[in-house]
């Protein structure tokens, strides 16, 4: 059905999303196959804070396809990824925070791939939780990887 649809009516119609997620910090690359023409094969670390949630920082990884395609950003990168969250200060959460949001998204292909991180809030046991998924418009994607944030005091308070 949206196969044919234009990228502007599906954000339109909030098919795409319409959530300002954080950007990432490319914290660096590792070669995982080497192509004799174009870019290599890799898997690269990138480092985002919690836009809503100051005290939380994330990293994630995900694998790069190279090559000819990968080069000119055509290639389509795999669902594979893995994530880990931390507290890396005092964690403030704010007023009424949403039990599910999205905090990070990153396209994987030209169109309609994403790999996106949401953040749910699990009030019951005090703990945030971060769920890294690969999203296709069309047939959706089961990879997915879960990390963990107790929410506790920073230091000595």
């Amino acid at each position: 059905m949206f196969a044919k649809a234009p990228v502007a009516a599906l954000v339109a119609l909030g098919v795409l999303g319409t959530a300002q997620p954080a950007s990432a910090e490319t914290i660096g690359c590792v070669t995982t196959a080497w192509k004799l023409i174009g870019a290599n094969h890799k898997v690269c670390v990138e480092a985002f804070a919690d836009p809503k949630v100051p005290g939380v920082t994330c990293h994630v990884s995900q694998a790069k396809t190279g090559g000819v395609s990968g080069t000119l950003g055509l290639a389509q990168d795999p669902s594979q990824f893995s994530l880990a969250c931390r507290q890396t200060g005092p964690i403030s959460l704010p007023p009424k925070l949403p039990r599910e949001d999205t905090v990070f998204s990153e396209d994987t292909s030209i169109l309609f791939k994403e790999t996106r991180v949401v953040r749910l809030w699990d009030e019951a046991h005090n703990t945030l939780v971060y769920l890294a998924i690969s999203r296709k418009l069309i047939d959706g994607a089961p990879a997915n990887s879960i990390s963990t944030v107790p929410v506790m005091p920073w230091g000595g308070r």
